[in-house]
């Protein structure tokens, strides 16, 4: 699987976002984020459809930071076609959200979530999650081959 240094953020809330990539500034994460804002952009972004359509489907991104509350299509469902398809069943997905549900943790992981990270509401704490984060699924996992 051909997949590049590009982390994909499907995040909503524009604070949440600006924490995200601040943290990661902050953390030397000098990746490039693109970042989509409710689930139908993300499986455009995914699949190169819709506003994402021409763009490359290759390489794939090293992660995808999804949040579960988002508007048009939420975020279990985009996992559930991400996991649907060959080419992007095995991308890394970290759900990122601030639910505190337990169903929205069961049926994360059931769908194919990589991980699950609640986000937390002090800044300090969110911004060494973005860090750890970062840190973890862009240095040290080893993704799948392909």
């Amino acid at each position: 699987m051909n997949r590049s240094n590009v982390i994909l953020l499907v995040e909503d809330n524009s604070d949440d976002e600006e924490i995200t990539l601040r943290a990661f500034r902050k953390s030397a994460i000098a990746n490039e984020v693109v970042v989509v804002r409710d689930g139908v952009e993300a499986l455009d972004y995914m699949f190169a459809t819709g506003t994402h359509a021409g763009r490359s489907m290759k390489p794939l991104p090293a992660v995808i930071l999804l949040d579960l509350k988002l508007p048009k299509l939420g975020g279990l469902e985009v996992l559930r076609r991400l996991r649907a398809e060959d080419s992007t069943r095995r991308v890394p997905v970290v759900v990122l959200t601030s639910s505190n549900e337990e169903k929205d943790v069961l049926s994360s992981y059931d769908l194919g979530a990589n991980s699950f990270v609640r986000k937390p509401v002090d800044f300090t704490q969110f911004m060494e999650a973005a860090r750890q984060l970062g840190l973890y699924w862009l240095v040290i996992n080893e993704p799948a081959p392909g």
